[in-house]
């Protein structure tokens, strides 16, 4: 009979210097492992001070493992064989487990924890027995302490006894909402989702804020942004999609100001109305794609001109990158080729051939006195829609290839 594995076990990473905060770090990246998992209805999650249990239930392992790679926060993780407390059923499950492992030259150990002190055999005592039947098995195998090829962990516990060998390496970062929520200004392009993620990797809780402008913007660009947004959501779970509308902002632009300075504005205005819904929704910071010198838009001195319309910290995860660094971490998140579909977005619609690259501020600003900036802004928000992104969709969508690569 196949041995299978009955549960996995989730090692933290950054939290162990968190404190007296360790537990709130940890009850959060249980919650976002839930979310991620949810798509797995036997899976259950619980979790202590030291480590979690993922208990799989029947539930295939591949697919899950997969997920949780993905979540940040985990430092490492390991899949577990689950026995009865009995000596001679563990030394038979340690020679089964080394069984599919052997190969000539092998290195082992065993390490145990005993947790259930009423166990007939100390800790001591257990390595002691298990690495003789490993021995017995494979009479030319060798036990070494230090650096072993295989590291067999057997934990004995008040239920049952558990063995691990293997240790998957986690995302690392911290668990996405413990270090506060960012309003994600995300376009639809290869940048922001990218920015997304980093931002996701250090703790901040997203919402993506998305500009649309129908009917210069399409129904495909707005799933275009969905979609992107559900790709970021393996990363630590649900979040909010909000869709602003844009037109009348747009077409306020591009009759009352210069076509060089359409850019600028265009920027200024998402900026403020990004600004007032972090506001209303409890945000602390603004988060965009923005890289420096790439588009005219993202000069320093456009950068100062957009800025300055907000004394909100704006965070530019990707902004020291040049496109290809970007490119090759967009196609590692799986973001690449939905981030080149042909749809234009806000940005691109109206854009000038020849765009100002250190616009003016008492330029841009007397251009805005032209136009109702603040009722302009305020029916905007007014107009937002918001909307939850889950990963079950892309959760389903994994499982579904893996299980055809598997077939």
């Amino acid at each position: 009979m196949a041995l299978t594995y009955s549960e996995i076990m989730v090692r933290y990473g950054e939290l162990s210097t968190k404190g007296k905060n360790r537990m709130r770090f940890i009850n959060k990246l249980r919650n976002n492992i839930k979310d991620v998992l949810s798509i797995y209805p036997e899976v259950k999650v619980t979790f202590d001070r030291d480590r979690g249990h993922i208990y799989l239930n029947g539930t295939d392992y591949e697919p899950v493992a997969e997920s949780l790679k993905q979540i940040f926060g985990i430092q490492a993780f390991s899949p577990v064989y689950k026995f009865e407390k009995d000596v001679e059923v563990l030394k038979k499950a340690v020679q089964d487990i080394m069984t599919g492992l052997y190969r000539d030259g092998l290195t082992f150990k065993v390490t145990a924890k005993r947790s259930d002190h009423d166990f007939v055999l100390d800790s001591r005592e257990l390595n002691l027995t298990l690495g003789n039947a490993v021995i017995d098995a494979f009479p030319d195998i060798k036990a070494q302490m230090k650096g072993p090829d295989v590291n067999l962990k057997v934990e004995i516990r008040a239920e049952a006894a558990y063995i691990s060998h293997e240790e998957i390496k986690g995302a690392g970062g911290l668990p996405v909402g413990t270090a506060g929520k960012g309003m994600l200004m995300l376009s639809g392009g290869i940048d922001s989702p990218v920015a997304g993620y980093l931002a996701l990797k250090r703790g901040v809780d997203i919402e993506a804020v998305h500009f649309a402008s129908p009917p210069y913007t399409s129904p495909g660009a707005l799933k275009k942004a969905q979609d992107l947004t559900r790709k970021l959501t393996k990363f630590g779970g649900n979040i909010q999609f909000i869709e602003v509308p844009f037109t009348e902002i747009q077409e306020e632009i591009k009759e009352k100001a210069p076509e060089a300075y359409l850019m600028t504005l265009t920027r200024r205005f998402m900026m403020r109305i990004t600004d007032r819904i972090r506001e209303e929704r409890c945000g602390l910071v603004i988060i965009n794609g923005e890289s420096l010198g790439q588009v005219a838009s993202q000069t320093m001195e456009s950068m100062q001109a957009i800025n300055a319309v907000t004394c909100t910290p704006v965070i530019r995860p990707v902004v020291t990158m040049d496109k290809l660094e970007i490119i090759d971490l967009a196609q590692k998140i799986d973001t690449f080729d939905i981030s080149i579909q042909p749809f234009e977005d806000c940005c691109t619609i109206f854009a000038p051939d020849r765009p100002k690259t250190n616009p003016k501020i008492k330029n841009v600003e007397r251009y805005e006195g032209r136009m109702d900036v603040e009722s302009l802004v305020e029916r905007a928000v007014a107009g937002i829609m918001v909307t939850e992104i889950t990963p079950i969709e892309e959760a389903q969508d994994e499982v579904d290839t893996l299980i055809e690569d598997l077939l």
